[in-house]
């Protein structure tokens, strides 16, 4: 299928047959320098790791899989009762050197194309914005990509993704941890590792503070995300 969003083709052999309907995108970062290296890796066959796109620093919008077959981006993975997250989702990688070889911003140039691909993909398959996710929210044990630094508000200006909640309705909602990580379960994340689902969901909402623990700011997040969702305007 032709789609003026998308630059170059580069077909990968790492694909099956999906078992689920899309109601999902996963956004990564390949943590691999120059992006030529991410791009053979995703279409080796003996790695077994694809994407949909790889979107360079500089822009360009390259499509390795089919939409509608499934990738194999997210890995062992859990959003929202989805054990398959590969069968439910679009998974794209933003060329970046990732936390290993040097994190910092992502380019303009990669944001904006982002947005517009990322734009027909929710529109043509009615994704919820809760269900635009980081690698790190469906796989908190094991990745923290795209990380801290990837602008969520950007994403969240043009209704692609939930916006970090600005007023908190109640300051310290949960009355113990356990209630929290309920709630947290809840709202999407496994939270088989407590620790690293508390870190993911700050890299998410929070990102100026990073440590695993339990605080009154992130309670009053994710009980006003819950508040919202529950109320119907946080789809």
């Amino acid at each position: 299928m032709k789609d003026e969003l998308v630059h170059r083709e580069l077909p990968s052999p790492n694909f099956n047959d999906r078992t689920l309907p899309i109601s999902m995108v996963v956004l990564h970062y390949t943590e691999m320098k120059p992006v030529e290296t991410a791009l053979e890796k995703m279409c080796d066959p003996e790695a077994s790791v694809s994407a949909h796109y790889c979107i360079t620093e500089e822009g360009e919008v390259i499509r390795l899989v089919a939409e509608e077959k499934r990738a194999w981006h997210a890995g062992l993975s859990y959003w929202r009762g989805h054990k398959d997250v590969n069968s439910a989702s679009i998974g794209i990688e933003l060329d970046h050197p990732g936390h290993e070889l040097g994190y910092r911003e992502f380019s303009e140039a990669q944001i904006d194309a982002l947005v517009p691909l990322l734009h027909r993909i929710v529109q043509e398959y009615d994704i919820p914005r809760a269900n635009v996710v980081a690698h790190s929210d469906v796989a908190p044990a094991r990745k923290i990509d795209p990380g801290e630094l990837f602008p969520w508000e950007r994403l969240a200006e043009y209704n692609l993704c939930l916006p970090r909640p600005q007023k908190l309705e109640q300051g310290d909602p949960f009355d113990n941890d356990a209630s929290f990580y309920l709630a947290l379960e809840r709202f999407g994340y496994d939270i088989t590792d407590g620790h690293k689902a508390v870190e993911a969901f700050q890299r998410r909402w929070r990102p100026e503070k990073i440590d695993g623990e339990i605080d009154g700011q992130i309670r009053a997040i994710l009980f006003q995300l819950l508040l919202d969702r529950d109320r119907g305007v946080a789809r």
